[in-house]
Order: structure tokens, then sequence, then C-alpha cells
């Protein structure tokens, strides 16, 4: 290939686009052109994707990016919001070449930030901000050798579940009870909530990819998770149970739960989603026995801007407050309209 790949811009060519992803070892779900759909469709977001390509018109490298603006948070270019990976991917110069393009469209569109969430270390002309991490766990051949490798204080908690009659259910159908699970504790951790039609997007674009799970208690919905097996790996994207069940221990055995069942879908590592380190999150992914895995999430801003809305930020923390304490109809109605600008 050449040197100096040029890159295009995409409109279209979705079939090629997710050809190159398919074949590209470190890329990911989030890469898939599917989410351009969603991300202006259902989140009203103008995406910027581009493609490396070589002299010959190879492709080398893409670079799926998302512009979100906001009044009242700011301007981002973020690859990709609302989910944990989308950096560029393909040839090492490749890579660099739409890094430096991203950079361009950042100074371009005026955004206060652009960050690329890059999973592995990308060559790139930005500063690499590592304030995020994962948690890897492999998984045997059956459930048994993993059950086996818990301390016994997990797979307590985990009977305890059992014991207390919590059954999780599988499937697409799963969506309307995890979103109810969700929206609750989402409003009760302060924070808003995505909007139901993002899921009910993404059911209809990754059907094969998509898997809902929810833990029931006598009927009743008690915790919920939803995320994406992409080759031989599962993330859990998104996981919520609701407090007053918390001595139950329904978190426990929806975990477990996915862990079996994705075994039993030939998976071969369980990917805990993102975290802070040292934080409540990171200590209850922890515990599983998963390796910790920095994120090498790449940034520049014109006016230092650090990250996106976070609720680590003072003003958030008090927001967070005051949202608690709003009812659930106000948050549903009010939240997607926040969450989908907060990426």
């Amino acid at each position: 290939m050449t040197d100096h790949p040029a890159v295009l811009r995409l409109e279209a060519s979705a079939n090629a686009w997710d050809a190159f992803v398919a074949r590209t070892p470190e890329a990911t779900f989030c890469h898939l052109s599917g989410w351009r759909d969603i991300m202006t469709d259902v989140l009203g977001h103008a995406c910027h994707y581009s493609a490396a390509v070589d002299d010959d018109g190879t492709w080398c490298g893409v670079l799926p990016l998302i512009r979100v603006r906001s009044p009242l948070f700011g301007s981002y270019l973020v690859s990709m919001p609302f989910l944990n990976y989308g950096g560029p991917v393909g040839e090492a110069t490749a890579q660099d070449r739409l890094s430096q393009f991203a950079l361009n469209e950042a100074r371009r569109l005026n955004a206060g930030l652009l960050e690329l969430r890059n999973r592995q270390p990308v060559a790139s002309p930005l500063t690499v901000h590592p304030r995020k991490i994962t948690i890897l766990l492999p998984l045997p051949d059956s459930a048994n050798q993993l059950w086996d490798r818990f301390p016994s204080k997990l797979r307590s908690q985990i009977r305890r579940a059992t014991k207390a009659e919590l059954a999780p259910r599988f499937g697409l159908d799963q969506l309307d009870p995890f979103y109810e699970v969700f929206s609750r504790n989402m409003r009760d951790l302060g924070t808003p909530v995505m909007p139901r039609p993002w899921f009910e997007a993404i059911v209809r674009t990754f059907p094969q990819l998509a898997h809902f799970g929810v833990v029931y208690h006598r009927g009743v919905p008690v915790a919920g998770g939803c995320g994406f097996l992409w080759r031989d790996e599962f993330e859990i994207t998104w996981a919520s149970s609701l407090r007053e069940f918390n001595q139950l221990a329904p978190n426990m055995l929806l975990y477990w739960s996915f862990m079996s069942r994705m075994i039993e879908l030939n998976a071969r590592t369980f990917n805990f989603g993102r975290c802070t380190p040292g934080g409540g999150t990171h200590r209850f992914k922890a515990q599983w026995g998963g390796t910790d895995v920095p994120l090498p999430w790449a940034q520049w801003s014109p006016t230092e801007v650090k990250a996106t809305p976070s609720p680590d930020r003072r003003a958030y923390r008090v927001a967070a407050a005051l949202w608690r304490h709003l009812p659930l109809p106000v948050t549903n109605r009010v939240g997607p309209r926040l969450a989908r600008v907060i990426p």
C-alpha cells in the first residue's frame, strides 16, 4: 500500500464498509455501518464516516465519527459515542491518516473535544487518556469449569439468588422488561436514560448480535442486561438491577446467566464493558476474576476539555442528586432528550 493513503468521506457503501470491518481483526461491532442510521434516525446526530484507500482504490482503514452538539453540554466529535470502541482500524498508516482527518474535522467543526475510543493503541497525532478500563474474562468450554473457578463467596451469592426463586430469561423479546429495569435504575443513579427507540433500533439492525437478558422474581423483572456477541467475544454493554431487591443478588444471577449462555454460544471471552478504575463498578466487575485492560482512548481539545460530560464532575453530581427525586414518568420523558447529547 502507499505510505500516504487518501481519505474519502462516505455517505453510502454500507456493504463495502461492513466487508472491510468483517475482515479486519481489530474491528469491533461498534464499527459496523448500521450504527450510522441509528445515530442519525434515533438521536439526530450528524455522521462523518471515512475510509482510507490505497492508490489502486483498495480500502486500508475506516473511521466512524459522530458529531454530538448541545447548547447545554457543548460540541463533541466522537468515535463512537454511547459505545466503548470505534477508533480508526486498519493498516498503521491508514490509522494515522484517519486520526489526522478526525483532527482536521474537529477543527473545522469547532468541536470542543475530539475523542477516538480506541481499543488498541493507534498510530495517531492525538494524546492518549486512559481514563477508562475494561475487564476481560476468558471463558472455558463449560459453565461448570467456570463455576469451579469462582471463590466460594461469589458462588454463595449466585446460589442466594436461585434460592430466592429468581430466574433468567433471554431473547430479543426481553427488550421491554429490560428497559423497565434500566430506566428505573438510571433514574435512581441520577443519570438520564437512553431512549427506548435506541434499543428498538438495535434489535432491528443487529438481531444476530444483540442479546437481552432479564432476571425475574416471581414474574417481576428485577435485573436486566443488553450486550453484543461479536466473533468469539461477548460484551455486556448495559446492565441494571433494582435496588430494593439487592439482598436477593439479582445482578449476580444476571451476570452468571449471561456467562453461561455465552459459553453455550461458543464465546471465548466475556467483556464486562468500560468502567472507571477504582470505582464501585470496577470492584463489582473485578470480583469475577477477569483482567483489567486499559482503554487507550485518544483525545484533542482546543480548550483543554478533559472528557465528555461525566457524572464524575461535581456539577453533574449535584444535578444527579436532584434527578433521583424526580418521578419516573418525568425522567423517562425528559431523560432521553438529555441522554442523546451525553456521549
